[in-house]
Parts: C-alpha cells; sequence; structure tokens
C-alpha cells in the first residue's frame, strides 16, 4: 500500500488508478471493515487524526477530482466521508514528500515516459491538497529498502 503525499495530478494513470484502490483499502481498514492491514505504517498518519475516517474520504475525495479531470469517472459513493477535511491537514516533513517524489519518478520513468518527461521538468512535486508541509526528514514509519 503506498498513499502518495503529493498532487494524485501528478500521477500517471496506472498512479491513478492504484491510487484510488490503495486509498479505498485504507478507508476500509481505517473504518474497522477489514482485519488485514490494520498495521501497515501508511497508515499512521490517518490515525494519528481526530478522525481518520473523515481524513482517508476527503484524501479520496481529491483522488477522485483528479480523476475526473482526465475524464476518469471513480464512484464518488465508495467515499464513506468525503466532505470532512481534517482540521489543520496532514503534516508531513519536507524530506518525506522529498523520498516519495524520488520513488515514484522512478516508477514511473519504466512504465510511462513521456508523463515522466514532463514530471521531470518539476522543481518538486505540489503536496497533496490535504497536507502541510513542514520541516523534517524521512517519516518514522517508511520502511527504507536497501540499494541493490
Amino acid at each position: 500500500m503506498r498513499l502518495w503525499s503529493f498532487d494524485p495530478r501528478h500521477l500517471d494513470r496506472m498512479g491513478l488508478l492504484a491510487e484510488w484502490r490503495e486509498a479505498l483499502l485504507a478507508q476500509k481498514v481505517l473504518a474497522g471493515r477489514t482485519r488485514g492491514y490494520r498495521f501497515h505504517p501508511q497508515l499512521e498518519r490517518f490515525k494519528a487524526l481526530d478522525e481518520p475516517v473523515a481524513g482517508i474520504g476527503a484524501y479520496l475525495a481529491e483522488v477522485r477530482r483528479a480523476a475526473q479531470e482526465r475524464g476518469y469517472e471513480f464512484n464518488g459513493a465508495l467515499i464513506l466521508l468525503p466532505d470532512r477535511p481534517p482540521r489543520g491537514g496532514i503534516e508531513v516533513a519536507e524530506g518525506q514528500l522529498a523520498f516519495e517524489w524520488s520513488l515514484f519518478l522512478a516508477k514511473v520513468a519504466s512504465r510511462d515516459p513521456p508523463w515522466w518527461r514532463d514530471l521531470a521538468l518539476l522543481a518538486g512535486p505540489r503536496p497533496h491538497p490535504l497536507v502541510k508541509v513542514v520541516a523534517g526528514g524521512i517519516a518514522s514509519w517508511e520502511r527504507m529498502r536497501a540499494a541493490p
């Protein structure tokens, strides 16, 4: 499961579809509707909110908006609480945002080179509309992979 901290408008087609599916799974977990993935580290930032289900709902609503802008129809009825964004946003450290961006660029470079070329022109990503960028490094919950 990967819930990106940057704006879903940066996602390529495959990334956008995967983000929708994975955020719906996260919503199911946070709502207590499945036993799997309950301890997945990607959920920590939502669990820290006063209303985790509302937080993931607002996150999903932004993913759906990005999809609609491109002509995709994601079923908004699947979002449990789409209209209650968390007060103060979801804090994400600038180091975490940069780390995620580098992971994403590596993925998209191989699966959609034209999309990657457009992204490579950017100075960096816009954060997800719910994200408040704060100073700091990579999140403690991030699973770091050893270099090959």
